[in-house]
């Protein structure tokens, strides 16, 4: 089996290769730590499992799930992130991924995500499957973020933790009148109308720290 494992946190990627290293069906594991190259690697080598990092410099994990979805390449990916909320482990398998961890136990259950995906299923962990069915988010999508496109949610989750227009072009390689659209469209869709609200929004749903 190859695998990638795309995260920008060297400890990360370390402690990921040395659980992979105890699996037997292994036969090649790839690394990278930004987005960009990831797509890159992803789109010259067939590689059976991804395991992406959610949040990284210059292409995010959701964007990489939505290239992957639309160029209909043929590779199972694992989200990983800091973030153990529902929205985002929703959004990301709308988008098309196979599981999703949170690092606090991603090496506690990697191993066996990466078996269940392997294996043509799907992985939750057990934590977020509660969360999942014991709040009132669904896979319906029924929050006011959950209308905004994988870009829309990228911008708006940097505007949130106070980026500005132009930190979020630079990070994002994209121009700053883009960014700008992208805030206007957030602010009509969301029914906000300033940053503070986003910020204020993202805290109550969690979807910052």
């Amino acid at each position: 089996m190859r695998i990638l494992i795309a995260d920008d946190h060297a400890i990360v990627r370390e402690g990921v290769k040395q659980i992979l290293k105890t699996l037997s069906e292994v036969c090649q594991i790839d690394e990278v730590a930004e987005g960009r190259e990831a797509l890159m690697k992803i789109r010259e080598t067939h590689y059976d499992l991804v395991i992406l990092d959610i949040s990284m410099p210059g292409i995010s994990g959701l964007d990489i799930l939505h290239t992957i979805r639309n160029d209909k390449i043929d590779t199972r990916i694992l989200m990983l992130s800091f973030h153990p909320q529902e929205q985002y482990a929703i959004r990301a398998f709308k988008l098309g991924a196979s599981g999703y961890l949170s690092k606090d136990s991603a090496f506690e259950e990697l191993a066996m995500a990466i078996r269940k995906i392997a294996a043509g299923g799907k992985y939750i962990s057990s934590s977020l499957t509660e969360k999942l069915i014991f709040t009132d988010f669904n896979l319906s999508g029924e929050s006011l973020h959950d209308i905004l496109s994988d870009r829309e949610f990228q911008v708006m989750i940097m505007l949130a933790k106070g980026h500005t227009v132009v930190e979020i072009a630079n990070e994002i390689f994209i121009s700053d009148k883009t960014v700008s659209t992208y805030r206007a469209r957030i602010m009509e869709k969301m029914g906000l109308k300033r940053n503070a609200d986003l910020t204020m929004y993202a805290l109550k749903n969690n979807l910052i720290e």
